[in-house]
């Protein structure tokens, strides 16, 4: 068995159809449908049940969990930059974590989660995934903040080496259309070209970065679902890694991508940026390979424009299409 917390989300609900594609159904997906479209993200996926995130902690104890778990995948948490209640994020972010991590322990089950690179704040202090680096990280929001905290907490009781944290860089790709707000630039791109034949980016405020020339890493949803599925497959690799491409590309690069995707020319117009988002704008992220290769994993990570264009033509093109599995 393999529980998947946040099952049914964006990253959730990838690994759920990664799994499947392996052959594998025996997955207890846990999260908080409500009144969410979530939902549409499992109706083409296999699994075993589904339990409510508040009502699995009340279940970890009991026989209704016994068997073998062969992991735990927690990717379950509050992912809003913007949030601004930091006792829900603490309660999410960093004390459910802590049950998680305490039960696949305590279960014997490889124990793998998302941090984020939200951690690593503006960046001025570089992308380094040491342990060493951790402590001296200063994320911009308390999003970034209440994972930087359970990192810390793992650190400081000696776990780090029994657990797989992941800090996702910009992901982006199919099952994320619930997202709203939180929906990847690629997502938010095509829509607006559809609507108007033009694309808004921000303007930048910094001299040594152009128009649209702001960099991030962004990764394609089904090269790290491969990273995840790496993890479970060697269980003896534990601590904290990057999970991005390893190349920063601008968002005019994103733009002309997208547009190229949807066979059109670019028509890029920079807009101001909210003055809410300007001290907590990063202008770049790269995410550094190096301590994840030097463990050995080989997961090959696709171009953006490669990325791109296999999400504008065979999903967005398609109706906004999930991933589907076959079962």
């Amino acid at each position: 068995m393999i529980i998947i917390t946040g099952g049914a989300g964006f990253i959730g609900s990838a690994m759920v159809w990664e799994l499947n594609q392996q052959g594998f159904r025996d997955i207890v997906v846990v999260d908080n449908l409500a009144s969410t479209n979530k939902w549409r993200n499992l109706v083409g996926l296999a699994y075993h049940r589904y339990i409510q995130k508040d009502k699995f902690l009340d279940l970890l104890n009991t026989r209704y969990m016994e068997g073998r778990i062969e992991a735990v995948i927690h990717l379950g948490a509050c992912s809003a930059t913007t949030e601004a209640d930091c006792d829900y994020l603490i309660h999410n972010n960093l004390e459910y974590s802590k049950a998680m991590c305490r039960f696949a322990k305590e279960r014997n089950a490889r124990f793998i989660y998302a941090s984020s690179a939200a951690t690593y704040g503006d960046g001025s202090r570089g992308f380094d995934d040491s342990d060493e680096a951790m402590e001296g990280l200063h994320p911009l929001n308390m999003y970034g903040y209440s994972k930087h905290l359970f990192d810390l907490w793992l650190k400081g009781d000696k776990l780090l080496d029994k657990a797989a944290g992941l800090k996702f860089f910009n992901v982006f790709g199919p099952n994320e259309y619930h997202k709203d707000d939180m929906r990847s630039v690629i997502c938010k791109a095509f829509t607006q070209i559809r609507q108007t034949g033009k694309l808004k980016l921000f303007k930048s405020y910094r001299k040594e970065y152009a128009d649209g020339e702001q960099r991030r890493d962004f990764v394609y949803i089904k090269d790290c679902v491969k990273v995840i599925d790496w993890l479970i497959k060697n269980p003896d690799v534990g601590g904290i890694f990057n999970v991005g491409t390893g190349q920063a590309r601008t968002w005019n690069d994103l733009a002309r991508g997208v547009f190229a995707a949807m066979g059109l020319e670019p028509q890029i117009e920079y807009v101001e940026m909210p003055d809410a988002l300007r001290g907590k704008y990063q202008y770049y992220t790269c995410a550094d390979l190096t301590k994840l290769a030097g463990r050995g994993c080989d997961v090959p990570f696709r171009p953006l424009e490669e990325g791109v264009t296999d999400y504008v033509q065979n999903y967005l093109m398609q109706g906004y299409s999930h991933l589907t599995s076959r079962y």
